[in-house]
Formats: structure tokens, C-alpha cells, sequence
């Protein structure tokens, strides 16, 4: 088995770890310090003929990695997998990675008959723009943003993982729930939707997210049961009830008030967002600057354990 790595010596568990120390001499190692770089390694992989991409880094990484994927080995990707070293790794907790798993530990799991194979389709975002569209498995817009934006402040506090996500979305709902009407977490962004061709009524949206992932960290269940899929939460602004809706949402339960409140959860194969509010990938805050395309990507082939 032909095995690549991309390493990135940014992520936050590799920060003053050199991959030299643990990479057989049989593995093509890469360490690209810019996208143009890394779609120059992917390019050379796909040559060579990798089977097992390696990616040695946390969800900016991989976001980016599987973005240029396409254009390197076009429709026969590699087997990928993940050493997962950010600061959420919220693909490697849906898949079931343990954490701190290393190189030589994904080589043995990867050549076992016992090998348990994951598929996921990433989201694809595609800007009316023409800017090059990118992969990832979290989309956001409104108040995901600001919650983004707030957990970088959590970070630089020397919280990651499961308690960043844990203060991050209390922050956020705290946020939320002390502010009036007009407050900045309240008031929402205003963008025009549209589901599956479907025009969704023109309003402020507290929040919108989608994703394909089927377990987020914390067990949080936003999206309700978990499932196969492009996966959708809409909500308006200002919202309304927001600390019960807010128990029932995250529980991943139901209740028959929450559409007529502007709580709508959904399925979908595309939406159309016209807005010129930012948006978040992965934990990238991103310029919508018109309009997007957010659709249901080709499914990958994931290494889990």
C-alpha cells in the first residue's frame, strides 16, 4: 500500500513535533505551507499512485486537503485517513478516531482484514463568483459565526476539544438570551433561501447550518436524529423561546411548537443563499459576497479504526 501524508506542523497537537522522528521512510511526507503547494503534493501522490492519504492536522486541514482532492486524483480518491490534531476535530469524533492516534497505529489499522471503513460526503460550497469551491462537513451563517468567532477567544484561553465546544455554546446562548430584539446576536443576518429549488420567505435567520456528519461533539444533536445526508437548521430572527428551544434542539429532540416558531429542521440535496453576511466552513470564517451554492459532495472512503 502506497501511503501519502500531509502534515501540518500548524495544528494545534503538532505544534513543536517534528513528523520526521515518526514517518517510515517508506511514506511520501509532505509538509505544504500554502494551498498551492498542497494541491502540487496531491498532484504528485495521485502519480505516484497512493492508496492511503494520510492527514496529519485538524478540520482546517482537512477542509482544505479534501478540497483539492478532485483535482488531483479525480474520481478515484484514496482510502483517507485522519491523525487528528486541531483543536476540535469534529470529522474524526463523527468517525470514531481515537484520539491521539498515530501514524504507525492508522498504517496497522489500514492493512488489518479487520479495518472498519467509514463513508461521508463532504458539503460543497460554490460562490456565484467563480472562486474555487471548497469541501467541508459544518456550514454556518448568523449567529454560528459569531459562536465561531467567539471560540478562537476560548482557544487563546487554553480550552479545546470537548470544553471549547461546551464553553463556545454557552457563551453563544448566553449571548442570545441577555440581548433584546436588536441585540447583535439576535437580530440576525438577512439572506434570501432557497431549498432544493424550493424559495424559502425572505427574512432575518438568527442562525442557518447544515452538515453531512451524523455525531457532533458533546453529543449535541442539533440536526435531530442522526442519519445519512445534507442536514439543515433554520431559524429566525429574533428567535423566539430560544432557552426551550434551545434543550429540545441540542437533545436532538422534537416538538410540534418549534416550526411554528421558526425552528425548522430539514433534509435537502442543495441550497441557494444570497446574502452578503460571512460564513463559516469548518471553523474558517469565509466573504459570501452574493451568493452560494451549498450541495451534498461525492462520498469518501474514511479510515475509522
Amino acid at each position: 500500500m502506497k501511503v501519502g501524508v500531509v502534515h501540518n506542523p500548524r495544528s494545534h497537537a503538532n505544534m513543536g513535533r517534528s513528523a520526521d522522528s515518526w514517518a517510515p521512510d517508506d511514506v511520501m511526507l509532505v509538509r505544504p505551507a500554502t494551498r498551492e503547494a498542497l494541491e502540487v503534493d496531491l498532484v504528485a501522490f495521485a502519480a505516484r499512485g497512493v492508496e492511503l492519504l494520510v492527514i496529519d492536522g485538524g478540520d482546517g486541514t482537512i477542509r482544505d486537503v479534501l478540497s483539492l482532492l478532485p483535482r488531483a486524483f479525480g474520481d478515484a480518491p484514496p482510502l483517507i485517513a485522519l491523525l487528528p490534531s486541531g483543536k476540535t476535530n469534529v470529522l474524526a469524533i463523527d468517525l470514531g478516531v481515537p484520539p491521539g492516534r498515530t501514524l504507525q497505529e492508522a498504517l496497522i489499522a489500514a492493512r488489518s482484514p479487520r479495518a472498519v471503513v467509514k463513508h461521508r460526503a463532504p458539503l460543497e460550497v460554490a460562490w456565484d463568483d467563480g472562486r474555487p469551491t471548497m469541501c467541508g462537513f459544518v456550514f454556518g451563517l448568523g449567529a454560528f459565526v459569531r459562536a465561531t468567532n467567539m471560540s478562537k477567544s476560548v482557544n487563546r484561553m487554553g480550552a479545546f476539544h470537548g470544553l471549547s465546544v461546551a464553553l463556545t455554546v454557552a457563551g453563544a446562548a448566553a449571548g442570545a438570551l441577555m440581548g433584546g430584539a436588536r441585540d447583535h446576536w439576535r437580530a440576525g443576518v438577512p439572506l434570501s433561501l432557497s431549498i432544493d429549488d424550493q424559495p424559502m420567505p425572505d427574512a432575518r435567520r438568527f442562525l442557518l447550518m447544515a452538515t453531512t456528519l451524523k455525531r457532533l461533539p458533546l453529543g449535541l444533536k442539533p440536526f435531530g436524529p442522526p442519519r445519512e445526508g445534507l442536514k439543515i437548521l433554520d431559524v429566525d430572527a429574533p428567535p423566539k423561546r430560544l432557552l426551550a428551544a434551545l434543550a429540545v434542539l441540542l437533545s436532538g429532540g422534537d416538538a410540534g411548537w418549534l416550526p411554528r416558531l421558526g425552528y425548522r429542521r430539514g433534509d435537502a440535496r442543495i441550497l441557494r443563499v444570497q446574502t452578503a453576511e460571512a460564513f463559516v466552513l469548518d471553523g474558517e470564517v469565509y466573504d459570501a459576497a452574493g451568493g452560494l451554492t451549498v450541495a451534498l459532495g461525492s462520498t469518501l472512503r474514511f479510515l475509522a479504526s
